[in-house]
């Protein structure tokens, strides 16, 4: 069953790169006491996401927490270190959007929006979307239709808040 709003956040593990290597983190590492805007891409590098999804996020940052937005977090099904990679490539820093390497898709099972891009050779990966959390509840949940880029944009959520 895919999450819904006033839903909570299930208790999964990914992981976060770091200077020593991959670090697992777990949701309550992100989202306990904080409002969280949560991002996800179907894969690092590929061209929606890199031209448009995390850019935009990017380019919205300083308004989205103006609005009282603690944190601001990309996921993916890659690795760390994919993850690591594309936000250097995009001029991302750690203290800016956490980049969040869901490599298993333990948490994209878990909310219901797995992506099957078998067909593409890319297998099980993450719907593309965006979600407001606050202390770990979803309160504003945008997930696209398959291939459009509308409503799980910076600008889109950052008119909900």
């Amino acid at each position: 069953m895919t999450i819904q709003i006033g839903d909570r956040i299930p208790n999964a593990s990914f992981a976060r790169a770091t200077a020593e290597g991959p670090k697992p983190v777990n949701t309550a590492d992100i989202f306990a006491g904080k409002t969280v805007a949560l991002f996800a891409v179907p894969g690092a590098f590929t061209p929606t996401c890199s031209a448009r999804h995390l850019p935009g996020f990017k380019d919205n940052l300083e308004a989205i927490k103006g609005k009282g937005v603690d944190v601001v977090a990309c996921i993916s099904v890659n690795d760390a270190f994919v993850m690591k990679a594309w936000a250097e490539s995009q001029g991302i820093d750690d203290e800016s959007i956490v980049m969040l390497a869901d490599g298993n898709g333990d948490l994209t099972r878990e909310l219901g929006l797995v992506l099957d891009g078998s067909g593409f050779g890319l297998g099980q990966r993450s719907q593309r979307y965006s979600m407001l959390v606050k202390d770990g509840t979803v309160t504003q949940l945008n997930i696209e239709q398959g291939g459009e880029f509308k409503v799980s944009s910076a600008e889109h959520l950052l008119a909900q808040l």
